[in-house]
């Protein structure tokens, strides 16, 4: 919870502004309204011939289990930028990014998870500092009981499924709490 303004430091109040339907942190004192919007994790769903890049988390959420190169986006970076900085911090590889691919809107933690397609430059990649692992799989070797997120299932089954039917689209979907 938010309890100063950001502006003046004065404490703040939860209410619903005038003109707002909602309730927000407002400062009585100076009337700033400071908005709390949902975060934007940014990832790739990035390939090397017929293998799909994954990496084995590090750090928590869900250490030790796998992902695809994602983060949280950036102020002053695209989500394309996003993608590829994420992929390259967290797997080492550089990708060529093909086109959006899947939003999953998780709306009780307040976070849209946004992955695109896209290829890997070359074959090499490494751990970065927030994976144990890099691995290269293909799709009968995807570890999926031991996958870190549901978004990250979700999209991985989008994408075998464009894949073999040889046509990809770009999906929408809201994940509920478990």
């Amino acid at each position: 919870m938010i309890q100063y303004c950001n502006h003046c430091a004065a404490t703040v109040v939860f209410t619903i502004p005038p003109g707002d339907s909602l309730a927000r942190h407002v400062c009585p004192a100076c009337g700033h309204i400071q908005y709390e919007n949902p975060r934007l994790v940014v990832g790739c769903v990035a390939e090397w011939e017929g293998r799909i890049l994954l990496c084995r988390r590090a750090i928590e959420p869900r250490l030790g289990y796998w992902t695809l190169p994602a983060g949280f986006m950036e102020n002053g970076e695209t989500t394309a930028q996003a993608a590829a900085r994420e992929t390259l911090e967290e797997a080492g590889a550089r990708i060529a990014m093909d086109a959006p691919f899947a939003m999953i809107s998780i709306a009780h933690i307040n976070q849209v998870h946004l992955f695109y397609r896209g290829r890997m430059s070359s074959p090499d990649f490494a751990a970065g500092e927030e994976s144990l692992e890099v691995s290269l799989c293909r799709p009968e070797d995807i570890p999926w009981t031991d996958l870190a997120f549901r978004s990250v299932s979700l999209c991985l089954e989008y994408y075998l499924a464009d894949r073999a039917s040889g046509r990809y689209g770009f999906h929408e979907a809201a994940l509920l709490p478990a």
